[in-house]
């Protein structure tokens, strides 16, 4: 193809598609529901990664979302869902969880998974992996 006689903004448009082709896909799974989502969600991501292994995934966490990544949330010590957030985490899945949740809540930032971060608006974050990251979004 010669691309001398198309314009300069289609060619880096092109060329700059061609270069991430190699890339492994950015998605962004969005939970804001509670534990039954994340139940879903996980199952997702688990089927995702199974079918992409080279799949970058982050999952970010906000209002009823944020549930299942705080200790003590469906048994005494941890949460049910601590081996699955381990596992996924050793394989590369980053979990994000909203500050701003965690204030109006009154949340203790200590009871977040400790394979968590902490991110100042879960929303924003959303909106920035999709805006400057080049993240798909997802909600499951």
């Amino acid at each position: 193809m010669n691309i001398a006689r198309f314009p300069r903004s289609l060619v880096l448009v092109l060329l700059s598609g061609a270069a991430l082709a190699g890339d492994p896909v950015k998605v962004v799974y969005h939970f804001n529901e509670g534990q039954e989502q994340a139940r879903r969600g996980l199952l997702y991501i688990n089927n995702h990664l199974t079918a992409d292994p080279s799949a970058k995934i982050v999952v970010v966490a906000h209002a009823a979302g944020i549930d299942f990544l705080l200790k003590g949330t469906g048994t005494g010590k941890g949460s049910a869902f601590d081996a699955v957030i381990g596992d996924f985490s050793l394989n590369g899945v980053e979990f994000r969880v909203c500050n701003i949740t965690l204030q109006s809540r009154g949340i203790d930032p200590v009871r977040v998974h400790g394979d968590a971060t902490i991110v100042p608006s879960g929303v924003a974050e959303v909106a920035r992996l999709q805006a400057k990251e080049g993240f798909v979004y997802l909600k499951p």
